[in-house]
């Protein structure tokens, strides 16, 4: 049993990262240029040079590595049992308790550690 696996070759990735970074940096020198126009124009042209620019990176091998990550992240985050709006709230109220408390400690602690000190200073 042979298995034929072929891998997708990336060629001239390089020059593909300086694409994207050239629609990058045409989008900032646009933007500025044309700042007179009105910002919906603008915004949508960033826009489509995102996507843009989305897209020549995904033909790259780190490109493709990156979109992998992505989809597992994906597929990872459906398996997370959220919590309920119950657990949300006791877990909530108890941070803000313990939050609470600490503060006061502190506050006691400087107010005497406050008090130490200016007696021994005089």
């Amino acid at each position: 049993m042979t298995a034929n696996t072929e891998e997708k070759v990336y060629r001239l990735d390089a020059i593909k990262w300086l694409l994207v970074v050239a629609i990058v940096a045409a989008g900032v020198v646009g933007n500025s240029h044309f700042s007179a126009e009105s910002i919906l124009y603008r915004a949508l042209a960033l826009l489509v040079l995102t996507a843009v620019a989305i897209f020549v990176a995904l033909q790259t091998a780190k490109g493709v590595a990156i979109a992998d990550v992505i989809r597992g992240s994906l597929v990872e985050l459906r398996k997370v049992v959220w919590p309920s709006r119950q657990e949300t709230n006791q877990t909530t109220l108890i941070v803000l308790a313990v939050v609470f408390v600490m503060a006061i400690i502190l506050w006691l602690l400087d107010t005497l550690f406050g008090f130490i000190a200016s007696n021994i200073i005089g």
